[in-house]
């Protein structure tokens, strides 16, 4: 077993890269779309969400207004009071995932994919949290990948992705800088990654890479094994 964590700024590649990965035979969650299904009425975040940032973050409907609540988060200042109500239910929800793919596969390749995995610990130190649920990476992950790209890269990917007739594409790009502002460099994160990945835009060159480490994640995943069934 190999527990991986795929990070990388906004708009990097980390979901190319998971799905070449997953191509390759890893079994692979997104922690975004995990942090969406906690975030539905009834989930464990929800209610939290509402105590701390009012009823003008629902809609009519009963569901969460996300696009208010990331206005409040990014531009208010108030993303760490957000993330200190998501991360640790994400954290849960990903080791619980871990936990059946383990017990279907015992030498599976297990990728977790995450923006902010360095983050998490740096939210819950500045904010005075306990850190029994952040802290000591390696305990809850075995190696981390961190996928690279200049930061107008990503910019510009990010715009592509969001923008529509209905957002305007300047709105678009101040959104991303935002979100940069609150994520860590890549020259802090690279020398505490296991792993880089270079994403310039070139798929084919990208492709390689993943290819090329593909075979130490699944001989890491093995050797875990081999390990774990001599104790």
């Amino acid at each position: 077993m190999l527990r991986v964590g795929l990070t990388g700024g906004l708009g990097s590649g980390k979901s190319t890269v998971a799905a070449m990965l997953r191509e390759h035979g890893a079994e692979v969650i997104e922690s975004d779309e995990l942090g969406r299904t906690l975030m539905e009425p009834g989930q464990s975040a929800f209610s939290q969400i509402v105590r701390v940032f009012g009823d003008a973050v629902v809609m009519p409907d009963g569901r969460l207004d996300r696009a208010r609540l990331a206005e409040l988060a990014f531009k208010g200042g108030r993303v760490k009071e957000l993330n200190a109500i998501v991360h640790p239910a994400v954290i849960e929800a990903q080791r619980q995932w871990m936990d059946q793919v383990f017990a279907g596969d015992p030498a599976a390749v297990a990728v977790v994919v995450s923006a902010l995995i360095f983050e998490v610990e740096r939210d819950a130190r500045a904010g005075g949290q306990p850190l029994s649920v952040f802290t000591d990476l390696r305990k809850r992950i075995d190696r981390v990948i961190l996928v690279t790209a200049p930061d107008d890269a990503k910019i510009a990917r990010y715009v592509a992705r969001i923008a529509r007739a209905s957002i305007n594409r300047d709105v678009a790009e101040a959104d991303a800088r935002s979100r940069l502002a609150h994520q860590i460099p890549d020259s802090e994160k690279a020398p505490r990654a296991d792993y880089l990945l270079e994403n310039t835009g070139d798929i084919a060159a990208l492709r390689a890479q993943v290819a090329e480490l593909w075979p130490r994640l699944k001989q890491e995943s093995n050797l875990n094994l081999k390990a774990r069934s001599l104790k």
